[in-house]
C-alpha cells in the first residue's frame, strides 16, 4: 500500500486523476476501521491532513460553506445557531476523540447508511461541493447517494465542502442505538422546518440501503400544515396529522434484519422519532410564533 501526501488541494486532484482508485483519508474514522478489518486493502492511501482548508468553513448571509475535513466538535462548538440539525446530529457521534477528528467529507464519502451526519444534511438540503482537475461541481445531497455504501463522486473527484442553508426554523435529529455512546446508529431520524417556503423535509439513516427522505411523509405534512393554517396560526398540531405524518414515515424505510436490530424494530422506532421531532420542532416555531405575534 502507497501512501499519498499532498501539500495543496491542486496536488490532490493531480494525485487522484493519477491514481482514480486512491482512498482519500482525514479522520480516518471509517476508512482505519476497515482496513485494520481486512475488509479494504486499497493501493493507495491519500493522506489530505496538510490542506488546511479542509478543515474551514466561511458563514455567508444563507448559507454555510463546511469543509470537508471541519471536525463535528468544531461543528458543535461554532456552528450550532446556523446549522442545529447537523449540530445535533454531531453530538452522537461515537466518542470525543472521533468528534475531534472525524468529519462530514468522511461521512459522505463512506455513505454509509448509518452514518451520522447523513439525516441532517438530507432534512437541510445540503449540497456537495466535488472536484477534480477537469472542475468544480455541486451535487444535491437527493442525488448523491446512488447504492450502499456508494456516491455519486466520479473516479476522479474528492469532496472539498459541503453547503448548507442556514436554519430558518428549528431543527431536530434523534438517533436510537444499542446503547447511549460509542454506537453505530440502529437507526437515525432527522427533522428540520424551512417557514420560508412553508415547507419540511426529513432524513432518515440506518434503515434503508441508502440514507433517504420520506418524501410521501413529507409531501402530506406540507398539505396538512398549510391547509390547517398551521404556519400561521402557530395552533398545536393535531395527533391525527402527528400519527399519520409518523406512519409515512415508517412505511418509507426499506430496512434490513441484523445483529442490531430487526426490520420491524427499526421501522418501528422511525414512526417513534418522526412524531417526536415534529412535536419538538412544532413546539420550537410555536414559541417563535408567539413571541413575533407579541412583539408585533
Amino acid at each position: 500500500m502507497d501512501f499519498l501526501r499532498p501539500a495543496s488541494w491542486e496536488e490532490a486532484l493531480a494525485a487522484k486523476a493519477e491514481h482514480p482508485a486512491a482512498v482519500p483519508i482525514a479522520g480516518g474514522t471509517d476508512v482505519m476501521v476497515e482496513i485494520n478489518f481486512d475488509h479494504r486493502r486499497p493501493e493507495h492511501l491519500m493522506d489530505l491532513n496538510r490542506i488546511g482548508d479542509l478543515e474551514e468553513w466561511e458563514v455567508g448571509e444563507d448559507s454555510v460553506r463546511l469543509g470537508a475535513s471541519v471536525p463535528y466538535a468544531k461543528i458543535m462548538e461554532h456552528l450550532r445557531a446556523e446549522l442545529p440539525g447537523l449540530a445535533l446530529a454531531s453530538h452522537t457521534v461515537a466518542s470525543p476523540q472521533i468528534r475531534n477528528r472525524g468529519g462530514v467529507g468522511g461521512n459522505l464519502g463512506t455513505a454509509s447508511p448509518a452514518g451520522d451526519a447523513h439525516p441532517a444534511l438530507l432534512a437541510a438540503g445540503a449540497e456537495i461541493e466535488a472536484e477534480s482537475v477537469r472542475g468544480t461541481r455541486r451535487i444535491p445531497v437527493d442525488a448523491f447517494y446512488t447504492g450502499v455504501k456508494r456516491n455519486a463522486l466520479a473516479p476522479d473527484e474528492l469532496i472539498r465542502a459541503v453547503h448548507i442553508k442556514k436554519a430558518d426554523g428549528p431543527q431536530q435529529y434523534s438517533k436510537v442505538g444499542t446503547r447511549n455512546a460509542m454506537v453505530i446508529a440502529v437507526c437515525a431520524f432527522g427533522l428540520a422546518l424551512h417557514p420560508e417556503t412553508r415547507t419540511v423535509r426529513t432524513g432518515i439513516g440506518s434503515a434503508a440501503p441508502t440514507p433517504i427522505r420520506a418524501q410521501a411523509a413529507e409531501e402530506f405534512l406540507n398539505a396538512a400544515l398549510e391547509e390547517g393554517g398551521f404556519w400561521d396560526s402557530g395552533k398545536i398540531v393535531t395527533p391525527s396529522v402527528a400519527k399519520r405524518f409518523a406512519d409515512l414515515c415508517a412505511a418509507a424505510c426499506n430496512p434490513i434484519d441484523d445483529v442490531r436490530g430487526t426490520a420491524g424494530y427499526r421501522r418501528h422506532a422511525v414512526g417513534v422519532m418522526a412524531r417526536r421531532t415534529l412535536t419538538w420542532t412544532w413546539e420550537s416555531y410555536r414559541g417563535a410564533h408567539r413571541l413575533t405575534e407579541g412583539a408585533a
